[in-house]
């Protein structure tokens, strides 16, 4: 759903309450739609994340840990000249308007003290973050509008600054009943819930389908079919949404689809699924959004800065599969070797009833009880040189069977590494992790005239968890990884983790000398569900994850980064938990 003027209001009233006074300590650009404020008081510090994406407009506090570019954009770096060291004065909100005003108040170049503004405004595709100064005027924004985009209200450096459009909607903090009833009577169509939405400034459709639940019992009423008794419990519950917003009152909820993945947010407890989706409670609205957005969020941008890698490994991996059909077609054709060669033994055995310019020859098959067969062949040559022609056809076959199965092997390897590489990719959250893979597969040979030129991003750590018994767990994020875990940094003793037959990580148990018949089995268990949550197979309800002590895996000599062999291993099966993963990793 999107943040509606109503959630907004709860994150105005949260930022006011938490960040007041406080001083803009870092500004920083993660991306081309987004802010990031590091905001300081006394004895507390936040960073405030605002988003003009037209697929994940917000604003909130948020703890989540961003990788910025190494040179600032230059409205990054104009927010820093206007902003840095300024104080946060007032957070403001025109009824529940889907706009939310942050003042400063810091100085000019000449020392005088004045106050800019930045005005956050959630609108889906037509979101934006506006710098204005005291003037009124506009010094920047993060999507510039020209006449030509929008001739009702062009944004662009230098010109006034005016609100969005106004829409004649009910305030829900001011408007009577008389004035509610009426609007909602005359909206179109029947359905209430669309006529709520219609009426009220700030409310959206998921919001509005609770209100007439929790009102008439049901999500879909005609709102011309409403008994006065029904018209007074659908006030009721607007004056009690009045009530807990003003209050603070509110029940943060994600509601999310079997897997963990999430659906719906709201500041009010969602009845109106059932148990379709299962519900998840936060204590703070940024809280709720932090978690709703961050890996949303993370996965769309680096989709984006990953595109070029997966179209070229989408690119492979159907070279190698259409390559790889190929060879298995003429490796079947090559099963017929051993009828060539008793073809040219009944031809040898009967070599004196042969004439040449004969086109076909009917000889008892000796292989078969005597049967007769009929065998092909060549006029134009000797009997003689027709019983080379299907001698030398079986050992061209023969010498065949044995090159093709050896580059089928070759070909089932090599797709299997760059199904290896797509899978990291799609896992990656940072420039310097994918930054690591390009380097791999340049020196791999896929990617070429390769060259660096962030040399100065630091390559990531391997993933790190601590399981519930205190055993600490690596995970790698990319084939390099992998191999150096596995390979360098694992023990003997330290237990192995991989999914079986899907592309994956490599994992690693440390065991500090226990034996793994005296590890706990709840944290083989949690080894395990890292592996395969850290795989191609997350999506699957069970996953089968191989594993054995670190010694018993072997890089076959010649294997491309992370593809290894093992053995005297055992497999357990496990479903893949998204919230227990996350709550296992240390950060």
């Amino acid at each position: 759903m999107a943040l509606d003027g109503a959630f907004l209001y709860t994150i105005g009233q949260e930022i006011q309450n938490t960040a007041l006074d406080s001083r803009v300590d870092r500004i920083y650009q993660p991306s081309r739609e987004e802010m990031v404020l590091l905001l300081r008081g006394r004895g507390w510090s936040g960073k405030l994340m605002l988003s003009a994406g037209a697929d994940s407009p917000r604003i909130h506090f948020t703890k989540a840990e961003t990788e910025n570019p190494k040179s600032p954009p230059m409205f990054c770096m104009l927010l820093r000249k206007h902003l840095s060291g300024a104080r946060l004065t007032a957070v403001r909100q025109l009824g529940l308007d889907r706009v939310l005003y942050l003042d400063f108040d810091t100085r000019n170049e000449l020392g005088d003290p004045i106050t800019i503004t930045v005005a956050v405004e959630i609108m889906g595709r037509h979101s934006n973050i506006i710098i204005v100064g005291p003037d009124g005027r506009v010094l920047d924004a993060i999507k510039r509008i020209d006449p030509e985009m929008s001739g009702v209200r062009p944004v662009l450096p230098g010109l006034p600054y005016t609100p969005p459009p106004a829409q004649d909607k009910l305030n829900l903090f001011t408007a009577t009943r008389e004035e509610a009833m009426e609007r909602i009577q005359a909206a179109r169509g029947q359905d209430l819930s669309k006529a709520l939405m219609a009426s009220y400034e700030g409310l959206s459709g998921t919001l509005c389908r609770e209100i007439v639940l929790a009102a008439v019992r049901q999500v879909e009423m005609d709102k011309t079919a409403l008994t006065p008794d029904q018209w007074d419990r659908l006030f009721f519950q607007l004056n009690q949404l009045k009530e807990n917003l003003l209050a603070g009152h509110n029940q943060y909820t994600i509601l999310c689809e079997q897997g963990g993945r999430p659906k719906e947010f709201s500041f009010v407890d969602l009845k109106q699924y059932g148990m379709l989706l299962t519900s998840r409670y936060f204590d703070s609205p940024s809280e709720l959004l932090d978690s709703f957005y961050s890996e949303r969020v993370r996965m769309e941008r680096m989709k984006q800065r990953s595109n070029d890698l997966l179209r070229l490994l989408m690119n492979a991996s159907e070279r190698l599969t259409h390559k790889l059909a190929l060879q298995r077609e003429e490796l079947a054709q090559c099963a017929d070797r051993e009828k060539l060669k008793q073809q040219g033994d009944l031809l040898s055995a009967s070599v004196w009833q042969l004439k040449k310019g004969m086109t076909q020859v009917e000889l008892a098959d000796f292989y078969h009880d005597g049967e007769t067969v009929t065998i092909p062949l060549d006029p134009a040559l000797t009997p003689v040189q027709n019983i080379q022609w299907y001698y030398k056809q079986y050992r061209k076959a023969a010498t065949a069977e044995q090159i093709l199965t050896d580059q089928i092997q070759k070909g089932e390897q090599e797709l299997t590494y760059v199904d290896s590489v797509f899978d990291a990719v799609s896992r990656t959250s940072g420039e310097s992790e994918l930054l690591e893979i390009r380097q791999e597969l340049a020196e791999q040979g896929y990617l070429k005239h390769y060259h660096n030129k962030n040399k100065l991003l630091k390559a990531q750590p391997p993933l790190r968890y601590r399981s519930s018994d205190g055993f600490t767990i690596w995970c790698g994020r990319n084939n390099r990884q992998n191999d150096r875990l596995t390979l360098r940094d694992a023990r003997p003793e330290d237990i192995w983790f991989h999914t079986q037959g899907f592309a994956g990580s490599h994992v690693i148990l440390v065991t500090n000398g226990i034996p793994l018949d005296d590890l706990p089995d709840r944290t083989v268990e949690e080894a395990a569900m890292i592996a395969a949550w850290n795989s191609r197979a997350r999506a699957a309800a069970l996953v089968p994850v191989d594993y054995t002590q670190a010694k018993n895996v072997r890089k076959p000599g010649g294997a491309k980064p992370g593809m290894v062999i093992f053995d005297h291993y055992f497999t357990l099966y496990t479903t893949p938990d998204e919230e227990k993963v996350a709550a296992l990793e240390e950060k």
